[in-house]
C-alpha cells in the first residue's frame, strides 16, 4: 500500500467562476492559473503522483508547455491515473479538503464526488470531499486564494 498528500493552491484574480472538483461554480473572481487553476484536481494529482514516487505535477505538465495553457484539468487527472495504473497501483480512497472563505462548496461536493471518482475509475464511495473556511484569517480567510489537500491511498494490483 502506498500514502500520498498533495497540496496546492491559486491566488484569485479577474473572473466570474472557479472551477474545482471539476465543477465550475460561480464566484466574484477566478483563480490565476496557467490551466484551469482547479486546486482541488491539482492537488490529487499530486497525491497520486506522490504515492507512486513519481515526483509532482509541474514536472509531468509544466506551466512553461503551451499545449498545458488553459488546459482542462480533468484531462491531467486522466493522465495521472493512467501513470498509476502503468506503476501497477490502484486508489483505494481520496479524502481532500478545499479552504476557501467563499465560494460555499455545499451544493457543489456531491458533483465534484461524482466527477472525481470517474476520473479515478473507481466507486463515488471511494471519493470524499470537505470544505472549510479559516474563519477569515490568512490569504484564504482574505478572500486573496483558494487552497487544497488531498490525502490518496493506493493498493497493489495484480498486473
Amino acid at each position: 500500500m502506498r500514502i500520498g498528500h498533495g497540496y496546492d493552491v491559486h491566488r484569485c484574480g479577474p473572473g466570474d467562476h472557479v472551477i474545482l472538483g471539476g465543477e465550475r461554480i460561480a464566484h466574484h473572481s477566478g483563480l490565476v492559473a496557467h490551466s484551469d487553476g482547479d486546486v482541488l484536481i491539482h492537488a490529487i494529482c499530486d497525491a497520486l503522483l506522490g504515492a507512486v514516487a513519481a515526483g509532482d505535477i509541474g514536472t509531468h505538465f509544466p506551466d512553461t508547455d503551451p499545449q498545458n495553457a488553459d488546459i482542462d484539468s480533468r484531462i491531467l487527472l486522466r493522465k495521472v491515473v493512467q501513470r498509476v495504473r502503468d506503476r501497477g497501483y490502484a486508489l483505494c480512497n481520496l479524502d481532500a479538503t478545499l479552504v476557501a472563505q467563499a465560494p460555499r462548496m455545499a451544493a457543489h461536493i456531491a458533483a465534484m464526488c461524482a466527477n472525481l471518482a470517474s476520473d479515478l475509475e473507481v466507486g463515488v464511495e471511494q471519493v470524499n470531499i470537505k470544505a472549510t473556511t479559516t474563519e477569515k484569517l490568512g490569504f484564504a480567510g482574505r478572500e486573496e486564494g483558494i487552497a487544497a489537500h488531498a490525502v490518496v491511498l493506493l493498493q497493489r494490483v495484480d498486473p
